[in-house]
């Protein structure tokens, strides 16, 4: 047996021991790792310094990996507001009495042992370890060696308020940086249930090319904003900049601005205050024409498209109608989120009917796609596929059900 398979031995066995615990004790665990997360905040930021100052400031992940005092004050919140939500263990999903007496009900459970692999982003350790801790299931962490230290910090207090609430510490584990722990995880049938993969789409193509375990995939975004013909051209602009510039780093930030061809008159003042932010942007030849001489535009060629930034850069593509958007879309898009900004009500309507992704939006900005402000608290992942979970993965997604049948002795012919 190798040292990870010991590891997820472990798991399984401690977390069996949640099935018993008390929705009370599960509430005072996740409210004192809150209060200690705040309290603990110059030790975060002194250990998430020692993996910041191993990246480059330019590197596009550099955000994502930074912990502030108001971003670890935001996860405590988001722990508090995740403990406030009802449990989603437990609830009968259906109930029936069958005419030879028997009753059955559909109740919901955990899945049992998820794995998380993720990139720099230690804010996830947070939030997974919350939401697999209210929904009952154990949890193997396999974090970036960007955010080791930054990780393991977290855990270090995950661990301390486990123990001191006398909880099953073990059912909650961190796996080591190295490669070959993920090579473990990815194939370890028979100890963990689920694997999600939280990172880039280089990442996520891998765990679901080399996984012995069910995966469900979340994270990478490919983002499009339409600007039709009849768009509110104010509404326009503020939306496109907050949903380039809001994060530029994060999984809903836009990609790829796609307008129509009767807009590009006004294409220089829509854009206006990315170029303040210095947002470079890839004109496809339309757009281009119609653009200010910048440093910051370029000629886009067929890479900028279906490309998945992270960063203070985005395309542009112009179309003749909706039709033509519409399949520009489909070709590359992640499925991850999609919005139009039109004052066509019938443009709207089709755009959201035939839009193939977790969240498609009419006249806001796709930075909204988030757990937490879809008033779910913290979440897991962004699902991407339609199997079991799709859009952002909170409580009610880390559960899955069994039948329980309750008879008198009856016996089938």
């Amino acid at each position: 047996m190798n040292e990870y398979q010991h590891i997820f031995q472990e798991v399984r066995k401690a977390s069996r021991l949640l099935i018993g615990v008390s929705t009370d004790k599960t509430e005072a665990v996740l409210l004192a790792l809150a209060e200690l997360a705040v309290e603990k905040i110059p030790f975060l930021l002194e250990e998430n310094k020692k993996d910041l100052d191993r990246m480059e400031p330019s590197n596009p992940m550099f955000d994502r990996l930074q912990l502030t005092e108001a971003r670890i004050l935001g996860i405590a919140a988001e722990i508090k507001q995740v403990n406030r939500l009802p449990t989603p263990l437990g609830i009968k999903l259906e109930e029936n009495t069958l005419e030879n007496g028997l009753q059955l009900s559909k109740i919901s459970v955990p899945l049992g042992i998820i794995g998380v692999i993720y990139e720099a982003r230690p804010n996830v350790t947070f939030d997974v370890f919350t939401l697999a801790l209210k929904s009952g299931n154990g949890l193997v962490l396999k974090g970036g060696s960007d955010a080791d230290f930054s990780n393991r910090a977290i855990l270090k207090l995950i661990h301390q308020v486990l123990a001191k609430h006398s909880m099953p510490v073990a059912a909650f584990q961190l796996l080591p940086p190295e490669r070959a722990a993920t090579k473990a995880l990815l194939e370890a049938v028979g100890f963990v249930d689920v694997i999600i993969p939280r990172g880039s789409q280089g990442l996520i193509n891998f765990v679901r090319e080399n996984a012995k375990v069910p995966v469900i995939e979340t994270g990478a975004g490919i983002v499009h904003t339409y600007v039709d013909e009849s768009a509110d051209l104010k509404k326009a602009k503020t939306i496109i900049h907050n949903s380039k510039t809001r994060r530029p780093s994060v999984c809903n930030s836009l990609d790829c601005l796609i307008i129509h061809e009767e807009l590009l008159e006004d294409l220089s003042e829509l854009v206006l205050p990315l170029m303040l932010d210095n947002v470079k942007i890839y004109a496809d030849e339309k757009s281009f024409a119609h653009l200010q001489r910048h440093e910051l535009i370029q000629k886009a060629d067929e890479s900028h498209f279906g490309t998945e930034f992270l960063s203070l850069k985005m395309s542009i593509k112009t179309v003749k109608n909706l039709a033509e958007a519409l399949d520009h879309i489909a070709t590359y898009s992640s499925k991850h989120s999609e919005a139009i900004v039109s004052e066509n009500q019938s443009n709207i309507d089709r755009f959201l009917q035939e839009v193939d992704a977790a969240a498609v939006y009419a006249n806001a900005s796709t930075a909204f796609t988030d757990g937490n402000q879809f008033g779910l608290g913290a979440e897991i992942g962004i699902s991407t596929q339609k199997l079991h979970a799709r859009g952002p993965m909170a409580l009610k997604e880390l559960t899955s059900y069994k039948w329980v049948i309750r008879g008198e002795g009856q016996i089938r012919n």
